[in-house]
């Protein structure tokens, strides 16, 4: 919204930075970050008075957890509020790759939000079918594959880039569809899978949105991508504004999610930015890349995947419980040692990730 300001400027003036994406990212990261911090206290009072009981926890969970009882969710409101706010003020609303990030964003966040309601108001861990949320997730991910090969010019369109490998994209056709979305619905899940500690999602979230909002810049600048030797996707480089107003958000989430946490993220804000980070994949054509920056969220997924497919064939289990995380604690790891190692391993996958953009 504020782009429009540079319809004031006459080349060289204050309205004139307004042209720039890295000024704009910059005010909506302190807009979003600011936000976070003047609502999350009311926030939280608000949702301690509607939540009596709170978050309901696994009773076959850790025995550590059952001091959280009465901690409220639904969290995630606070990083929508914010980047739903920031993202709309500072980006530029004539750019279609932004709907499409806010799109699958307050989408796979209203199916987080149902899904905490239920929990809450029914006090199980239950929430709404597996089924239903996957029926949904699937829906808003086509709509959003549909529209990145709109948007993709011709020769990207229905391709996927493979890192390292010099110009070398893989025609996927009609199957790049499922692709994505399952690239797309594949990253909310192992996001909300990921959110099981205080202050364990959020951190891996913000160094992804960190990784990917320097791919997507960096991808839609020309010079950039002849420098870089990567494909051009005209137009992305707008999704770094959005990639800073999570970061903002998402800090201004973690000063009350810090441990001992105030408040948790919830599916709302779980499945919403794990939609939002798969989408900018897919969009950025950096969906191979995404499986190393993401490594965090990739292997608390394969965890859950590998035990319950070998509890099924043999009656045992490989983790002591899944996700991982939880495997660590049952270990007698502290929860903090876990959060901030898991926060040291995300912070070594996004460099790794990033590196693949000269590594050609």
């Amino acid at each position: 919204m504020l782009y429009w300001l540079t319809l004031l400027s006459d080349g060289g003036d204050f309205f004139n930075l307004f042209r720039y994406i890295t000024f704009r990212a910059g005010g909506a990261f302190l807009t979003s970050l600011i936000f976070g911090f003047v609502f999350g206290r009311p926030l939280i009072n608000l949702l301690k008075r509607r939540q009596s009981h709170g978050q309901p926890i696994r009773e076959d969970g850790p025995e550590s957890h059952f001091s959280k009882v009465g901690t409220p969710t639904m969290g995630g409101a606070l990083i929508l509020g914010a980047l739903l706010v920031s993202t709309l003020l500072w980006a530029r609303l004539d750019n279609m790759y932004i709907w499409v990030v806010l799109f699958v964003t307050v989408g796979f966040g209203a199916i987080g939000f149902a899904d905490d309601y239920s929990k809450v108001s029914k006090q199980n861990v239950a929430g709404i079918s597996g089924r239903i949320r996957l029926g949904l997730g699937f829906l808003i991910a086509l709509v959003a594959a549909l529209a990145a090969a709109q948007l993709h010019p011709e020769g990207l369109s229905e391709q996927v880039a493979m890192p390292i490998l010099k110009n070398t994209l893989v025609s996927f056709g009609l199957l790049f569809f499922p692709f994505a979305m399952i690239v797309i619905v594949g990253t909310a899940n192992a996001v909300n899978l990921t959110d099981g500690l205080d202050g364990l999602a959020i951190m891996p979230v913000m160094i992804a949105a960190a990784a990917l909002g320097v791919l997507a810049y960096a991808v839609g600048r020309v010079d950039f991508t002849q420098y870089l030797d990567v494909h051009y996707v005209p137009g992305t480089g707008e999704l770094f504004v959005f990639c800073m107003a999570l970061i903002g958000g998402g800090l201004g989430f973690l000063w009350y999610n810090a441990p001992p946490a105030a408040i948790f993220m919830g599916d709302t804000g779980s499945l919403a930015l794990g939609g939002a980070l798969g989408a900018i994949a897919v969009l950025t054509k950096h969906e191979i890349v995404w499986l190393i920056i993401g490594g965090v969220f990739v292997a608390e997924a394969l965890s859950v995947i590998i035990q319950v497919f070998w509890f099924k064939r043999t009656g045992k289990r490989v983790f002591l419980m899944a996700p991982i995380h939880h495997h660590f604690e049952k270990k007698g790891y502290p929860e903090s040692q876990i959060v901030i190692r898991f926060w040291i391993v995300a912070l070594v996958l996004a460099m790794i990730g990033l590196a693949t953009l000269k590594v050609r």
